[in-house]
């Protein structure tokens, strides 16, 4: 099951870390940051389908055929936490060594992108100040990983696992 989980989790790394790459080579001259986050998570869709094929392969080869939900949902749990890591390491590289005025682009876009004239002012304070926030807690190289493994775990890492356990589950040997 090791071999599995890291010869998956790597390859999902992998493609993961070939979709940040391009996408922030694409947006760094024109941030474009909607694009780039579909671009973004679409890589994350494509990298952590990997888990179907290493639970499948797990169950068919090295199992017998049989694999419970909660197998299941480990070993994918498993493939996207080494991919979610060499997401998070790339996006490390990539911030403090190529784009460490991100979070000013972000907020500079994010900002330009308030409909002024369905918000209130209030609202518009409010929301300048929560990105504000999100500006502090990128100084601390600890939250810049915390957030970073949100973005990747909890939206999409968390749900293929699931789908693809629930999917793949098998209690009695197929002949």
């Amino acid at each position: 099951m090791k071999k599995i989980v890291l010869t998956y989790g790597l390859m999902a790394g992998g493609i993961v870390a070939a979709f940040m790459l391009f996408g922030v080579y694409l947006f760094s001259n024109n941030p474009n940051f909607d694009a780039g986050m579909l671009l973004g998570y679409a890589g994350m869709i494509i990298a952590f389908s990997l888990c179907y094929v290493g639970i499948k392969n797990y169950r068919d080869r090295q199992n017998e055929g049989i694999i419970s939900f909660g197998k299941a949902l480990s070993i994918g749990l498993m493939i996207t936490f080494i991919a979610s890591t060499i997401y998070v390491g790339v996006w490390l590289i990539e911030y403090y060594c190529f784009f460490p005025d991100f979070m000013d682009k972000y907020i500079a876009s994010a900002l330009k992108k308030l409909d002024t004239t369905t918000m209130t002012a209030a609202e518009i304070k409010a929301k300048t100040a929560e990105l504000m926030q999100y500006k502090e807690l990128y100084k601390s190289p600890i939250m810049v990983i915390l957030l970073t493994y949100a973005e990747a775990l909890l939206p999409v890492g968390l749900l293929v696992p699931i789908i693809c356990a629930w999917i793949l589950k098998r209690k009695t040997k197929q002949v």
